[in-house]
């Protein structure tokens, strides 16, 4: 299988606009991202998909690759414009804000399509439990559920499952916004009209759920720092350090 990365990445952020563009260090975030996908060393290929001329400019410059797209509604769809006439099988969509992602959880996900003589798996991702209440209860942080077997069932902003039954633990699991696809099913998503709770949530990936395709949720414990606030922003200035 030929596998790309492919970064998104977005200069106008409705949280935090700019925000790819700050300084970690001595790069900026998008640059930071793209160079520690690069050193995973597990792509044919990586590259940053934008709209803004300032962050392709700011790639190129730093000796990699970029391909400008139309403006997109989410970073998916702007993804599929950019791998249509790429000779690839998986695509992983690395979020342009996660500067930290590291080899393991990427390895994690290929093999899932290593792993599926059947082909039935769209579309793969990661979660990490949460404990801390606080994170849990965050509309920042999209959590996931899933049957048995790993699929995921529902992604929301909103604490999910509700812990009705006090005297029953469950677990509580965060969406990485890290996803590998098969080209062909990225393909059609890119084509399907968006519906009513992927519009309500601003989730990308319920557009799959609402069409019916499978998606393969893998544990992690990849702790990275994912870059919504000026808050964040911090936190990942005292990691470089």
């Amino acid at each position: 299988m030929k596998i790309i990365a492919v970064i998104p990445a977005r200069y106008e952020a409705s949280r935090f606009p700019a925000k790819l563009m700050q300084m970690l260090g001595e790069k900026t975030v998008i640059t930071t991202t793209y160079q520690n996908v690069v050193e995973t060393g597990l792509f044919d290929e990586v590259f940053v998909a934008t709209d803004s001329e300032i962050i392709f400019d700011e790639i190129v410059k730093n000796g990699g690759k970029a391909v400008m797209t139309g403006q997109h509604e989410t970073g998916s769809d702007r993804i599929a414009e950019a791998v249509q006439h790429i000779d690839c099988d998986i695509v992983i969509n690395v979020q342009g804000d996660e500067p930290f992602l590291k080899l393991e959880p990427l390895q994690q996900l290929i093999e899932v399509f290593h792993n599926d003589e059947n082909q039935e798996i769209s579309l793969a991702s990661l979660k990490i439990k949460l404990t801390e209440k606080e994170e849990i209860e965050n509309p920042n942080n999209v959590k996931v559920i899933t049957d048995n077997n790993g699929f995921a069932l529902y992604f929301s902003r909103s604490v999910i499952p509700f812990h009705r039954e006090t005297s029953y633990n469950v677990n509580y699991f965060k969406h990485i916004g890290v996803y590998a696809f098969r080209k062909h099913a990225l393909i059609q998503f890119s084509k399907l009209e968006m519906k009513p709770l992927e519009i309500s949530e601003k989730i990308e990936c319920i557009r799959y759920l609402e069409y019916g395709m499978k998606i393969k949720m893998i544990e992690t414990n990849f702790i990275g720092v994912g870059i919504d606030t000026p808050e964040d922003l911090e936190k990942a200035r005292k990691l470089i350090k």
